[in-house]
């Protein structure tokens, strides 16, 4: 059931998205030493020394204000994590696993009790979108992830390595 309305509320979102002019294939913008996403503004940037080399729209959790809290709350973690992992065969198209719950996270948790979550990601959309990207996602979909476009995912894939910090702010 809960499946089913994340896969309304995604189409609902995607249809209702601007899609902006694509390239034929994503382009290489080198290699970024630095994540940052600023929920606030449904942004995921890339920095290298410093300089920022691209800045992408994103979608984040279906309740974006605030930190991830416990699993199932609908909420993208704030704190500063590693991407740790990949996954070229996800349900979406490309997946970089966030390090999230870190001890911090952990220790809160079990402060209050519950189970912290986890598998936090930066992913595309299904890769049934095909090769889209858009301008801005009218709506929060995810399960507390942070979503881009299929092309953008390719482009942060090849620019972040395992181990890149991603530092995620309100």
């Amino acid at each position: 059931m809960v499946r089913h309305s994340r896969r309304r509320i995604l189409a609902a979102a995607v249809s209702l998205a601007v899609p902006c002019a694509v390239p034929a294939r994503a382009m290489s913008i080198g290699k970024a030493d630095r994540v940052l996403v600023i929920k606030s503004l449904r942004q995921l940037q890339l920095f290298r020394d410093g300089l920022l080399l691209k800045t992408y729209p994103i979608a984040l959790g279906t309740h974006p204000v605030g930190p991830k809290l416990r699993a199932g709350d609908g909420r993208t973690p704030e704190g500063v994590y590693r991407i740790d992992d990949r996954l070229p065969n996800s349900a979406y198209h490309l997946a970089l696993h966030v390090s999230y719950p870190d001890l911090a996270d952990f220790a809160r948790a079990r402060a209050a009790g519950v189970d912290p979550g986890g598998k936090i990601f930066v992913h595309g959309l299904p890769a049934s979108f095909g090769r889209v990207d858009f301008d801005s996602f009218p709506r929060d979909w995810t399960n507390g992830c942070i979503s881009v476009g299929n092309l953008a995912i390719e482009e942060i894939w090849d620019a972040v390595d395992d181990g890149t910090p991603i530092q995620i702010q309100a």
